[in-house]
């Protein structure tokens, strides 16, 4: 301020002329919040600490630390070390053990086997005696020979006799490895395209059945009331024991009447449609002297017949 307005007791001339600016907002820079979430990856804080670290990491460091870290290194090594040497020296101490089981095992399971088939050759043997014993006993009068044409059906249809007679043959054949199968749900074995299922086979069953069938076989198992075939993993089990491509069906009956059936039933239409898709073999054909073994026979300990 000058001299001259000190004396007219602070009276400065020029007050009043920006007194319109005194009133204007100011405008403090904010800065965006997209531009910030798009150029801004890390949070400040995370900026600040690894700037101490750099300049800490930068900083020299004494003889001192430098063999204390050597030191904590060395002992870090030499603990891992010792941990993969125990590993070793335990894995190569349990490995007879190991073999050792391992061959017990199998020979158990072997043995078993051997066991469980000489079983039942006895019991096929027996069976077969107690049938001639019935038989003999049976066919003296005519109210034996009635009961014995009565069991002959029950047996019949509870699988428990061979069977010998005309029919139809079904061979169904999975198709080989092939780089065009797309369809990778169906491969259920390594190296294998597993195209048949347990449902085709039992759709295919279940239709010869239909075509009048008196006795059916898949793959050497006699189908009865007590056999099931189903799906275990990538094997397929009937009776169960796993059987494997090519699959063999074999029914007996009339032949010519059950192939005309068989041609209309939904198990070769499902057949037909799998070998167009996928080039599974599909084979059926009439033959003469159709040898079926017997089914399995087990206790049953509640039944109840359906239909007539």
């Amino acid at each position: 301020m000058a001299e001259a307005d000190r004396l007219l007791g602070g009276y400065d001339p020029n007050a009043g002329y920006s007194a319109h600016a005194a009133g204007r907002p100011k405008h403090n820079p904010v800065p965006s919040l997209l531009r910030a979430l798009l150029s801004e990856h890390l949070d400040p804080g995370y900026a600040a600490a690894a700037a101490k670290r750099d300049g800490s990491a930068a900083a020299p460091k004494d003889g001192r630390a430098r063999a204390f870290g050597w030191l904590w290194q060395a002992l870090a090594a030499t603990l891992v070390a010792a941990v993969f040497a125990a590993a070793v020296a335990q894995a190569r101490s349990v490995a007879p053990g190991v073999r050792a089981a391992q061959q017990l095992l199998v020979a158990s399971v072997r043995s078993t086997q051997a066991a469980a088939s000489r079983l039942a050759q006895q019991r096929s043997v027996l069976s077969a005696k107690v049938d001639d014993v019935q038989r003999l006993a049976l066919a003296d009068d005519a109210e034996g020979q009635r009961l014995l044409t009565r069991l002959d059906a029950l047996s019949l249809a509870a699988a428990s006799t061979p069977v010998i007679g005309p029919g139809l043959t079904v061979t169904v054949t999975d198709p080989g490895v092939g780089p065009n199968l797309s369809d990778a749900s169906k491969q259920r074995v390594n190296g294998s395209q597993q195209i048949i299922l347990d449902r085709d086979l039992q759709l295919v069953v279940n239709s010869l059945w239909a075509s009048d069938a008196e006795a059916i076989s898949v793959d050497g198992a006699r189908i009865g009331p007590n056999v099931t075939i189903r799906q275990a993993g990538g094997a397929i089990l009937v009776d169960n024991n796993p059987t494997t491509s090519p699959y063999t069906i074999l029914a007996v009956g009339p032949p010519h009447a059950m192939q005309d059936a068989f041609d209309r039933s939904p198990g070769l239409h499902r057949l037909r449609l799998l070998e167009v898709s996928y080039g599974v073999g599909v084979s059926v054909n009439a033959a003469d002297g159709l040898a079926l073994p017997a089914g399995a026979i087990r206790d049953v300990k509640f039944a109840k017949q359906i239909g007539p």
